[in-house]
């Protein structure tokens, strides 16, 4: 699957990108919050929350992400005493930097992102990567680009052991406006190294309640190739947030 993935992106290289006519604003930002609480034989306290912002200059085009994830459970134990504990506890942060060509839509990436998922098989995942990078679609409607190139990653599993290697680093994103008020978005990634393959997808759709204000319903999936025999190599959120859009 990964390397059908990897081919599919080499060949978008050939596609036509389709140029918008509006305005780009030179900074987004809007911030996400999320909280789900359960009372009865199972207490949870759940929050997620994250950052995305995109800055467009004259020939840089920017991308930063925030996320966390954090969650707490209390069940009562077989002695009937409550039992409470972390169940989740994740935070992430990448950006990307996409220096421009003189065609636009052509681009020379770097890219850096770090995990710290305390549940996971890992202690902490960071990569460094860079390569290039395409627009390859853009119209008031829709909007597709991708990245591939070569990189290192940096990991460290929780029991200590280094897992470092050179990877392949491969990325798109996708964007459809549905509507005025309405949008769907797509990004998916993979990381293939000797050590692991890390791929990420999101599925998100946005919808505008009042001015700066939207819903969000998205599904994220983070799956690693190599785990120990306890650990599960696909972790899946689904969550509805509230999203404030600051600029």
């Amino acid at each position: 699957m990964t390397k059908h993935l990897l081919a599919s992106l080499i060949a978008l290289s050939f596609s036509t990108s389709v140029l918008a006519q509006d305005d780009v604003k030179p900074f987004t930002m809007e911030g996400e919050l999320g909280f789900i609480s359960t009372t009865g034989n199972t207490e949870t306290t759940s929050i997620t929350a994250g950052i995305n912002a995109h800055q467009e200059l004259e020939m840089w085009s920017n991308d930063y992400i925030v996320e966390g994830l954090y969650k707490r459970e209390t069940v009562e134990g077989e002695d009937g005493e409550d039992v409470e504990f972390t169940s989740a506890q994740k935070f992430f942060a990448s950006a990307q930097g996409n220096y421009k060509l003189d065609n636009p839509d052509y681009r020379l990436f770097l890219f850096s992102s770090y995990e710290d998922d305390r549940l996971s098989n890992f202690d902490y995942q960071a990569t460094v990567a860079a390569g290039w990078n395409q627009k390859v679609l853009q119209n008031k409607r829709h909007t597709l680009e991708y990245s591939i190139g070569p990189g290192y990653t940096f990991v460290e599993t929780q029991e200590g052991v280094e897992q470092n290697s050179a990877i392949v680093r491969a990325s798109g994103a996708y964007s459809w406006k549905i509507s005025d008020t309405a949008k769907f978005t797509q990004t998916v990634s993979t990381e293939v190294g000797s050590e692991n393959t890390k791929s990420r997808a999101e599925s998100a759709l946005t919808a505008t309640i009042s001015g700066n204000l939207s819903m969000r319903i998205s599904f994220k999936m983070d799956h690693n190739s190599n785990v120990s025999n306890d650990i599960e190599k696909l972790d899946t959120e689904t969550s509805v947030s509230l999203v404030y859009n600051f600029f």
